[in-house]
């Protein structure tokens, strides 16, 4: 096996739980609109598709007009930006593991499809010391995950070739981003769905502690 020499990061579910913000978020809009409140679990299910995607999902199935959806992504983009610091934080380990893959000189990208200017907020607030090559969220012009552009850009600007880097996730939607990019694929099951999907969507490895990941570059070293 020859050796990985970087990294593509999915950040909710995998670099930061994010999952109190949002439950939060979209629970306010579900009382605004007098719609049943979720749980945390049952977010962890909504998310990984962009905003838009987790207010329809999280609406009565009778009440996904168009008009509806739309307004309640205004009323949920109007209270997650109060909100998506609050108890957002990198998962245990995180920090460290990558302040050990910047040591050994591994190339860093993030790809999400959380909208761009969260996405960029959340890193400047947590992990503004580690020099990722680029960070991408949602964005015009770009298709969201799991369509491959996002990491085949990423893996332009690290100057790499397929088999060198490695893509990390969460869900069912990073283990196909991965595949369709042409790269070998990590699934955390500290994220929001667990080792049973990311194993049924044919994750390369599973990992259930982020320090095993430095374990994965030292065994393709041998």
């Amino acid at each position: 096996m020859g050796q990985y020499k970087g990294i593509i990061f999915d950040l909710d579910g995998t670099l930061l739980d994010t999952i109190g913000d949002l439950t939060d978020s979209v629970n306010e809009v579900m009382e605004k609109f007098g719609f049943p409140l979720h749980g945390p679990e049952d977010y962890k299910k909504k998310v990984g598709n962009g905003f838009k995607k987790l207010v329809e999902r999280s609406l009565p199935e009778d009440a996904r007009d168009e008009k509806t959806i739309d307004d309640a992504v205004s009323a949920f983009v109007e209270a997650y930006d109060r909100r998506y610091l609050d108890k957002t934080a990198p998962y245990e380990g995180i920090l460290e593991l990558l302040a050990k893959l910047c040591e050994k000189g591994i190339a860093l990208g993030v790809n999400s499809n959380k909208r761009s200017d969260y996405t960029s907020a959340l890193i400047k607030k947590y992990f503004s010391h580690i020099p990722f090559v680029d960070v991408y969220g949602e964005r015009e012009g770009i298709p969201k995950k799991p369509d491959p552009a996002g990491a085949l850009k990423l893996l332009e600007l690290m100057g790499l070739e397929k088999e060198e880097v490695l893509y990390i996730g969460d869900s069912n939607t990073d283990m196909l981003t991965g595949k369709n990019a042409g790269l070998d694929t990590v699934g955390v099951s500290w994220g929001f769905r667990g080792r049973e999907e990311l194993e049924a969507y044919g994750g390369t490895f599973v990992v259930d502690r982020p320090e095993e990941i430095l374990g994965l570059l030292e065994r393709s070293e041998q």
